[in-house]
């Protein structure tokens, strides 16, 4: 067995199944008021038990967690198929029909990362598009971040997110000069 259940539930559940076809109407005299609603509560978030909005029903699944054989629907040989509902059918049809055509459209490319004028990362990345780039120092000085900050807002916001491309040089003696690579000739040289 699957599902493992109380005692208390076990004994709810069989009762209900063998006695009042499937119809809960009966617990034990220990198990009143909050008690009650907690087995139902478990019962029902198991999807052992249905309800009907004022009483309380052995599910497929609850026959089955008690090994017994599921209930069969007694069909009267008296009752009629129902006919076909030419209306419903057409509005079937219809909403079919919509969700083919939403699947066909294109999707959207996401919109493009906004970036704030005055704001220490567009100030950066002007300064790695000059013709000379940026050092770290340089970068530093201007917003008042610590090197390691620098550095990780390179790989992180400048690389991973709005995907540029920077590459570094270190001119005869010099510091590293960082720079925004804007076409793939520039990646060449």
């Amino acid at each position: 067995m699957t599902n493992q259940l109380s005692l208390t539930q076990h004994t709810v559940l069989a009762h209900a199944a063998q006695n009042t076809n499937g119809k809960i109407t009966w617990f034990p005299d220990n198990v009143k008021g909050g008690a009650r609603h907690k087995v139902l509560t478990g019962l029902f978030n198991r999807a052992l038990i249905t309800s009907n909005g004022a009483e309380h029903f052995v599910a497929a699944e609850g026959y089955d967690a008690l090994g017994l054989t599921r209930p069969t629907a007694a069909i009267a040989p008296e009752v009629a198929p129902l006919d076909a509902d030419p209306e419903l059918e057409a509005t079937v049809a219809n909403v079919e029909a919509q969700w083919a055509q939403a699947s066909q459209q294109p999707v959207t490319a996401p919109k493009a990362h906004r970036q704030r004028e005055n704001s220490k990362q567009a100030t950066i990345i002007a300064m790695l598009r000059r013709p000379e780039g940026a050092t770290v120092a340089q970068i530093c000085a201007c917003t008042g971040w610590q090197a390691h900050t620098v550095r990780g807002t390179f790989a992180g916001a400048f690389k991973k997110k709005l995907g540029l491309t920077i590459t570094s040089a270190k001119l005869h003696g010099g510091e590293r000069s960082y720079h925004v690579v804007t076409s793939a000739d520039e990646l060449q040289t």
